[in-house]
């Protein structure tokens, strides 16, 4: 039999406090003025029932184990240093099976430490004060990055946990928000001299905001490690990606002591390159070809975008840079006298768009585009749709890092991670094979 407390009357004392009983195969009884009153047992009460008697078990076995490990340690008087001492206030634990009330063991150690502190049972399973599993605590705030608001919480936790479960009150955001307010300003003052970053990825990316009418623009800035690991470098406030707000996060991060990247890659529209030209000269440019060939389609009538994309597409993965060359100098001819605003569109940025033959081959679907950043902030966007925007350019900023950080884990790494330290030595390639191969492989033919 499983023994569940049955609170529906509560203007009934001896009604309410009546148990609640559940056997497999039968339904659930409790006791009241009219008699006994049968309820079908539901598959999430048996296991919330059986869960809370498992973990009763276990803090039970625990207090057990840590007595008779210390049995033998007694005072002068012969009697035992380490024995029970009743039970702890009752309290409310909710896990992922369920929340329940659960009354732990407790344990009075008289022992004493080399220094005359009394010793301490703490428990593993459950400690002081907890009263949500980390996993559950894990899981709320990713709810609510996820735009499930404080109402929602009220709504679906007790289906999920039962109806003790408690969601996030307002007090509770507050506290949250702070904690990664306290973790972004750490991000943003962190000392940048031990990494190194070959690529960076730079984006600009815009978000409402439901009480002001500019929008924010989010500065993103993600590198690849010499190993091959991508992280989010910084992730600041910028004003319409402007030059002068891209050469602040710059001069903010060689400040802190991050070395010149080997590659920048972002599109045409930042004003990140003349900040880049001051900054960091030595960097190379590579334009994001996703944007160029959107830009470039957009001065096209749709009639021929088809066939222009094609042609876009064949350059933007061509296997040497001279045939990328003559796909250039060939669209160029075919659409300058009727479309010159998409032949210039292409053409004054051919060098830029086609640095990326000069690094290794395997890191070419890395260099071509800036997807590493649109894809992560596919997650933020969702999230700001879904709460109309945030309420104010710091939370916008602190919504965006969290969510961001938590993607961070599952990046995958660089293809080619190996080829890196010979990118950051400065080793030459020659569309995407290493210099020196290429010439061994012309003597030997």
């Amino acid at each position: 039999m499983l023994t569940v407390p049955d609170n529906r009357n509560e203007d009934n004392p001896a009604v309410a406090d009546a148990p609640t009983t559940v056997s497999a195969g039968e339904g659930v009884s409790s006791g009241g003025d009219d008699g006994p009153r049968v309820v079908p047992p539901t598959l999430d009460m048996l296991a919330r029932e059986g869960a809370r008697r498992m973990l009763m078990t276990a803090l039970e076995a625990e207090v057990t184990e840590y007595i008779e490990r210390f049995a033998d340690t007694r005072d002068a008087d012969g009697h035992r240093l380490v024995v029970r001492n009743g039970q702890a206030q009752e309290r409310t634990v909710t896990c992922g099976a369920g929340t329940w009330p659960v009354r732990a063991p407790r344990v009075n150690d008289k022992r004493v430490d080399a220094d005359g502190a009394r010793e301490r049972f703490t428990s593993r399973i459950l400690p002081p004060y907890m009263r949500r599993s980390p996993q559950v605590s894990e899981v709320l705030p990713l709810l609510y990055l996820r735009g499930l608001s404080t109402g929602d919480f009220r709504e679906a936790l007790p289906a999920l946990l039962g109806e003790d479960a408690s969601g996030l009150s307002p007090t509770t955001i507050t506290r949250l928000t702070a904690a990664w307010d306290e973790e972004y300003q750490a991000f943003r003052r962190r000392d940048l001299s031990a990494g190194d970053y070959v690529y960076v990825w730079v984006d600009g990316i815009h978000f409402n905001i439901r009480l002001e009418e500019d929008r924010l623009c989010t500065l993103v800035v993600i590198g690849v490690t010499a190993d091959g690991t991508k992280e989010l470098v910084a992730l600041e406030d910028g004003y319409r990606e402007s030059g002068d707000s891209w050469a602040d996060v710059l001069r903010d991060l060689r400040g802190r002591g991050l070395r010149a990247p080997a590659v920048a890659i972002g599109d045409g529209a930042l004003g990140f390159w003349s900040a880049l030209r001051d900054v960091w000269p030595e960097t190379t440019v590579q334009r994001d070809w996703c944007h160029k060939l959107a830009n470039v389609l957009d001065k096209l009538p749709k009639r021929l975008q088809p066939r222009a994309k094609r042609a876009l597409r064949d350059i933007m993965y061509a296997e040497t840079k001279a045939d990328a060359e003559r796909g250039i100098d060939a669209f160029v001819a075919e659409f300058e006298a009727k479309y010159p605003k998409a032949a210039t569109c292409l053409a004054e940025d051919r060098e830029a768009l086609l640095a990326f033959f000069g690094f290794p081959g395997e890191h070419w679907r890395h260099l071509r585009t800036s997807n590493v950043i649109e894809s992560v902030f596919a997650t933020v966007r969702l999230r700001q749709r879904v709460t109309k925007g945030a309420g104010s350019r710091t939370k916008g900023l602190l919504m965006a890092y969290k969510l961001v950080a938590m993607a961070q884990r599952r990046w995958r790494r660089l293809n080619g991670a190996h080829l890196l330290p010979l990118v950051r030595a400065g080793v030459v390639f020659v569309d995407g094979v290493i210099q020196m191969e290429r010439e061994d492989r012309k003597e030997a033919a």
